[in-house]
C-alpha cells in the first residue's frame, strides 16, 4: 500500500529531477513514468541477488502501463564493476535492438546503478536511465547526482561519466529484504553527511540508533531524506565537482576507502564499510594537523562502532596505501587534496598536506598484524 510520498528536486536546469520517497511505491512505478519517458522500452538491469526479490513485480507494473521491458541481470558484487560486465548490458541491448527512446532502469544496489548509468550515457551516445535504488547505501547516495562509472584493477570509480537520471524512486519497503550488513554498511554513508554538513543531523542519528538499528519507519524516513536533501543542495550548487565548489566533500573518508577497496580486491569490505575505515582517517588527520577540536576522532569513531561499522583497515604497508590514494580522481597537479574536518558538521577540500600526517593517520588506523 502506497504512503506518503516526500519528494525533493534536484535543480540542474533543464536537467533537473524528482526524488521520490516513500512506502510501496514499486506498485505505482509505471504510471510514475508515463510522463517522463518519450519511449516504450525499457531496460531492467539488476542482479542475482535483487532480481529475484523484485524483478517480476517491476515489470508487470511496467509492462501494465504500456511498456515493454528486457531484464539484463548481472552477476551481484563490486567485483564485476567492470569492462566486462558494463559489455553485457550493451550486448542485450544491441541484440534486442533498443533505440535511442530507450530508458535503461537501475534497480538494485550502489553497483547497478553506476554501471546503469554509465550505460545509459554511453548507448547510443547518451539515452534516459532512472534509478530504482534497494539498498540503503544506494538510497542515500550513490543514486543521486549523476556519478556513473566502474572500477579499474588500479583503483576505483576511475572510468565513467556525470550523468543525471530522469528520476530517482526510492520504495522504502525494499529495506526490509536488506541484509543487516548492508543495512549497516550504508549507514555509514548517512553519518557522512552529518560530519561534513550538519552537526545537528550527526546528534541525531546518536540520538536515535536503537529506533534505526530497529529500521523504524519514522526514523529511516527521516534519515532517507535528510541525506537525499543535503545531497541534492551540494550537487545543484556543484554538478560537476568544480575546483572550489562543494561537490568533493561529499567525498570525506572516501579517498582512503577506496585505497582499502582497490588493495582488499574489492572483495573483503561493503563500500561503506571502507568509508566508514576512511572517515575515521579523515578524522585523525583533522585532528592531528589542529584542524578541527580534539574529541573529534573519538565522537566518530563512536558513533561507527554504534552502529556496527568497522573503524580499523586491513594491515597492508603503508606504501600501499599511499600508492592506491595517489592514483584517486582528487589529485591535481600531482598534489593529493583529501576532504577534511573543521568540526563535527563542516569539512573542508585540502591539498598539500603534509604526507607524514596523512602516513600516521593510516598508520593508527590499521588493524594489529598477527
Amino acid at each position: 500500500m502506497k504512503q506518503d510520498q516526500q519528494t525533493l528536486t534536484v535543480a540542474l536546469g533543464s536537467r533537473s529531477y524528482t526524488i521520490a520517497i516513500g512506502s510501496g511505491l514499486l506498485e505505482t512505478l509505471g504510471t510514475t513514468l508515463q510522463p517522463l519517458l518519450p519511449g516504450r522500452q525499457v531496460a531492467i538491469v539488476s542482479n542475482s541477488t535483487v532480481a529475484p526479490l523484485y524483478l517480476d513485480r517491476v515489470e508487470k507494473n511496467l509492462q501494465d502501463s504500456g511498456f515493454t521491458t528486457l531484464p539484463i541481470i548481472l552477476p551481484d558484487g563490486e567485483i564485476y564493476k567492470d569492462w566486462t560486465h558494463l559489455q553485457t548490458i550493451f550486448d542485450q541491448l544491441i541484440a534486442a535492438r533498443y533505440e535511442r527512446k530507450a530508458t535503461l532502469l537501475a534497480l538494485g544496489g550502489g553497483v547497478v546503478g553506476d554501471m546503469t548509468g554509465y550505460a545509459a550515457a554511453s548507448f547510443l551516445r547518451g539515452v534516459n536511465y532512472v534509478q530504482v535504488p534497494t539498498t540503503l547505501l544506494a538510497q542515500v547516495d550513490s543514486s543521486v547526482g549523476g556519478k556513473t562509472g566502474i572500477n579499474h584493477p588500479l583503483g576505483k570509480n576511475l572510468i565513467g561519466a556525470f550523468y543525471q537520471p530522469k528520476l530517482v524512486l526510492i520504495d522504502t519497503d525494499t529495506l526490509a529484504t536488506l541484509p543487516e550488513r548492508q543495512q549497516r554498511a550504508g549507514l555509514a554513508e548517512v553519518i557522512k553527511y552529518g560530519l561534513l554538513w550538519d552537526s545537528d543531523f550527526f546528534a541525531y542519528l546518536e540520538a536515535q540508533r536503537p529506533a534505526i538499528l530497529r529500521l523504524e519507519q519514522e526514523p529511516l524516513n527521516q534519515l532517507i531524506q535528510r541525506s537525499c536533501a543535503i545531497k541534492a543542495a551540494i550537487v545543484g550548487n556543484d554538478e560537476r565537482e568544480a575546483e572550489q565548489g562543494q561537490r568533493a566533500l561529499l567525498n570525506l573518508g572516501h579517498t582512503f576507502g577506496h585505497a582499502i577497496e582497490t588493495l582488499t580486491g574489492y572483495e573483503q569490505l561493503l563500500h561503506g564499510e571502507a568509508v566508514a575505515i576512511g572517515m575515521v582517517m579523515a578524522a585523525e588527520l583533522s585532528e592531528q594537523l589542529q584542524l578541527c577540536p580534539v574529541g573529534t576522532v573519538a565522537r566518530t569513531r563512536q558513533l561507527l562502532l554504534a552502529y556496527g561499522l568497522p573503524v580499523s583497515a586491513p594491515a597492508f604497508p603503508v606504501e600501499h596505501y599511499l600508492e592506491a590514494m595517489a592514483r584517486d580522481k582528487k589529485v591535481q597537479d600531482g598534489t593529493l587534496r583529501l576532504v577534511i574536518l573543521t568540526r563535527i558538521g563542516s569539512a573542508e577540500l585540502r591539498g598539500g598536506l603534509p604526507m607524514e600526517a596523512i602516513r600516521q593517520a593510516i598508520v593508527c588506523h590499521l588493524q594489529p598484524q598477527d
